[in-house]
């Protein structure tokens, strides 16, 4: 990987994205605990319960990564089908040992999120778990989102919004312009791909807006602010 992926929306960006996750691939966990401090665990969690709401039989995890996210749906609810999809080969080889090791029987299939391999109406809910903002159309990852749900299904992304605009949002800026992009070059070796994670942020949609694309696509949208702004969990009904 020589350059980092675009920000924001963008139709070329997908390989370059597919080719940062899969250079980062064996640091990504570790990086995510340190940089986070281990605050996203409980951010997991919170989203994990809004996707079990209505007990699914059946779970998608899209951009799934090294597969936590899956794993903790699968941990929270043993009797849910859980399937895990992603794009980046070395990302998933990591989530398959994970499971494995955790005896866990989680499918992680290679699949693109913007036109999933699944049929109409397969899913009781979708996840995606800061991956959404990576996608090069976020329109059209809402479309795939509705269209493999069920009826009355849930669609849950968990995602870092712009940083708020208060003392925290200024203080978090400057760690994830400046610091996390140091600490994340020098144990990764890749400084490219942590400095597009905080540029990624900067580009995203602001909550009300993601609300109300989900809204143009066909769901009920709802969100949650966490952490004073530092994340927000979304929660689409299919109509």
């Amino acid at each position: 990987m020589k350059n980092a992926p675009q920000v924001g929306e963008n139709p070329d960006k997908g390989k370059d994205v597919q080719a940062m996750f899969d250079a980062i691939a064996e640091r990504y966990d570790v990086l995510n605990r340190v940089l986070s401090m281990g605050v996203d665990k409980g951010w997991r969690v919170a989203a994990a319960k809004e996707v079990l709401e209505n007990n699914p039989k059946a779970v998608l995890d899209i951009a799934t990564g090294t597969g936590d996210f899956a794993i903790a749906i699968q941990k929270l609810a043993p009797t849910a089908k859980v399937i895990g999809s992603d794009f980046a080969i070395k990302m998933l080889e990591i989530a398959r040992v994970k499971a494995k090791t955790q005896n866990l029987e989680i499918p992680f299939e290679q699949g693109d999120a913007l036109n999933l391999p699944y049929a109409d109406n397969r899913f009781d809910a979708v996840s995606c778990s800061f991956g959404f903002r990576n996608f090069a159309d976020f329109k059209r990852g809402l479309e795939e989102f509705y269209r493999v749900l069920q009826p009355g299904g849930r669609c849950v992304i968990l995602e870092f919004p712009p940083p708020p605009e208060n003392l925290l949002g200024q203080l978090y800026t400057v760690y994830f312009r400046h610091v996390l992009p140091f600490i994340g070059g020098v144990v990764s070796g890749k400084p490219e791909a942590y400095k597009y994670l905080p540029e990624s942020v900067m580009a995203f949609p602001k909550p009300e807006a993601l609300a109300a694309l989900m809204r143009e696509v066909g769901f009920e949208p709802r969100y949650r602010i966490l952490t004073a702004g530092l994340a927000a969990i979304h929660v689409g009904v299919k109509k």
